[in-house]
């Protein structure tokens, strides 16, 4: 996602699942389909949204396993998983850790130089997710740098 020092968006969607297939099926499609692309594009490292707390109990599990299966397949591949709040991410993006969910598609379109806002709307989460990954670890290795 960094070409020169720059933000750069190679590849983004979402994989769409059917809710008339069982649990079990779309979480292994899930899996299979991070798989595929883990090994297509050879990322270094995956981040993720931490989870966050929902009215609805029921999604937030739902949301909590797929997670889960994001991870064992960052893990399976044998990359380090980084995750981050949805306040971190937004602060990362927008500048501002409440910002309204228009506002960080807006700024992620903006950042890596897009014509449009990512669809669907997981897309530009997920892009927003990188953007905040790659903030972080050029803060870190900032700060690094000065100490040594």
């Amino acid at each position: 996602m960094l070409a020169n020092d720059k933000l750069e968006c190679r590849v983004c969607g979402a994989i769409k699942l059917s809710p008339r297939e069982a649990m079990a099926t779309r979480l292994d499609r899930v899996f299979r389909e991070l798989g595929r692309l883990i090994a297509e594009h050879q990322p270094e490292e995956v981040a993720i949204e931490e989870v966050f707390y929902s009215v609805n109990a029921k999604s937030a599990l739902k949301l909590g396993q797929v997670r889960g299966v994001a991870m064992l397949a960052a893990a399976t591949a044998g990359l380090p998983v980084a995750e981050y709040a949805p306040l971190t991410i937004k602060c990362a993006v927008v500048g501002y850790g409440k910002a309204e969910k228009s506002q960080v598609q807006h700024m992620v379109a903006r950042l890596l130089r897009l014509e449009a806002i990512p669809e669907p709307a997981d897309a530009a989460d997920a892009l927003a997710i990188a953007i905040c990954h790659l903030h972080t670890a050029a803060t870190r290795a900032r700060q690094g740098a000065g100490v040594r």
